[in-house]
């Protein structure tokens, strides 16, 4: 983030802890970074971004975290016609117009291969939610929480636009809107969206791009909610600044999840006909080409053959890669049964059937 953005982390109070000195010292020689090539791109490129209209309206991948929502968006990746937010490009939106060329060649040696969460591989190009960018911009975001863990309240009026104060929605919506138009100029492509972040603002896309496009994915809630929870725990661990804080992370996780599926369902007619397809993880994990062709006959996207071609050579990987294994908490199962009823009807799935006790259940990205 940039000073600003530094500033407003800090007016927080965030906890910090010795242990995470790694974490936290570097944030002012990162600002001052930040602040200065922001700047100079601003000088650079600041007027033909702002002149930049969107070739065409975007592409917007929506569902709950743990969802199979990196799955979707990996997949459509591979189409030539969108453009996509690249990890560089997220990490650093405020100049990666300016730096990304030349610091991606110094650092590419230095990144991960796979994210810690699940095993997903990892480069300064694979695709990324706009959230992580739009967090670095505006710091309005559910990611957030990682400075205040304990801090429910901030968490959840991130989630609610509705409670959201006027002017950190506008400066959201600011920085979304600016940060598509630096894709556009870079890419010169329709831009592909994804962020679980996005289920519960339908009514906010629908406003900032009236004829956007909608995939939301859905996937037993059950596997969703015992993945989001390793989730949490992990993010927690991997990027706070204090000491690791677990509060109610199932009960949160589950409610969240409650909240999402409601807002959702009121949301979704807003969206025009024919600008949401739905679509479900197994379906999908099983037969990916024969439901993305589904999901762009139905939303009226051409170019399906290009990306089908180009879906062929990740096939082979996408059925070798080894998810996160989990047991199966006969509690939790019952409870997300019991509390998120609606979200199980609404998407065709029945009762839940524990496997037996030496059958490992697989966890989904």
């Amino acid at each position: 983030m940039d000073f600003s953005g530094l500033l407003r982390l800090l007016r927080s109070r965030p906890p910090l802890h010795w242990s995470r000195l790694h974490r936290f010292l570097p944030l002012p020689l990162f600002a001052a970074w930040n602040t200065g090539m922001g700047a100079l791109e601003s000088l650079v490129y600041g007027r033909a971004v702002e002149k930049t209209e969107l070739t065409a309206p975007p592409l917007i991948v929506l569902g709950f975290w743990r969802s199979g929502t990196t799955l979707l968006q990996n997949l459509l990746s591979h189409d030539p016609q969108f453009g996509h937010l690249g990890l560089y490009q997220a990490l650093f939106p405020w100049h990666f117009l300016l730096t990304e060329t030349v610091a991606k060649k110094l650092t590419s040696p230095f990144v991960p291969k796979t994210r810690p969460m699940d095993n997903m591989p990892v480069s300064w190009d694979a695709p990324q939610e706009d959230d992580i960018a739009t967090a670095i911009m505006s710091q309005v975001s559910p990611y957030m929480f990682l400075s205040r863990p304990y801090d429910v309240q901030s968490f959840w009026k991130t989630l609610d636009f509705e409670t959201l104060p006027a002017a950190e929605l506008d400066r959201y919506k600011s920085c979304l809107v600016h940060l598509l138009k630096k894709l556009t100029y870079k890419a010169q492509k329709r831009i592909m969206l994804k962020s679980p972040f996005h289920t519960y603002h339908v009514k906010t896309l629908v406003d900032l791009f009236p004829n956007a496009k909608f995939l939301y994915i859905h996937r037993n809630p059950y596997h969703v909610i015992r993945s989001a929870c390793h989730l949490r725990r992990r993010m927690i661990e991997e990027n706070g600044l204090g000491r690791p804080v677990f509060k109610n992370v199932e009960d949160e996780i589950v409610t969240t999840y409650q909240f999402g599926f409601e807002r959702y369902e009121q949301d979704r007619p807003l969206i025009p006909a024919g600008n949401l397809y739905e679509i479900g993880y197994e379906n999908l994990e099983v037969d990916p080409v024969g439901e993305l062709g589904a999901a762009y006959q139905s939303l009226g996207l051409s170019g399906f053959p290009e990306l089908e071609q180009a879906l062929i050579p990740t096939l082979t990987s996408l059925r070798s890669y080894q998810k996160n294994a989990f047991t199966d908490d006969t509690s939790l199962v019952q409870r997300c049964y019991e509390e998120l009823r609606p979200a199980y009807d609404r998407f065709g799935y029945g009762p839940p059937e524990l496997a037996p006790a030496a059958d490992i259940q697989i966890a989904a990205a």
